[in-house]
């Protein structure tokens, strides 16, 4: 087993907070492979005339350094 190194990333969704899970995923991938986790450390929604407008995340994930 190699290295495994955790980044933490914000991500939004403007339709749910599995989106905003699934969006931080996606984003990570763009410059980080071999992604063996995400851990969602705090849930927050954007509130505006009492409905909810957006849906926020931060995210650790996790992954492994070849080396």
């Amino acid at each position: 087993m190699g290295i495994v190194k955790i980044i933490e990333v914000i991500a939004s969704s403007d339709k749910s907070f599995d989106d905003a899970v699934k969006n931080a995923l996606k984003e990570a991938s763009k410059s980080v492979k071999n992604i063996k986790s995400v851990y969602v450390k705090h849930f927050n929604a954007n509130v505006e005339n009492n409905q909810i407008v957006s849906y926020g995340v931060n995210a650790k994930i996790s992954f492994e350094v070849n080396q």
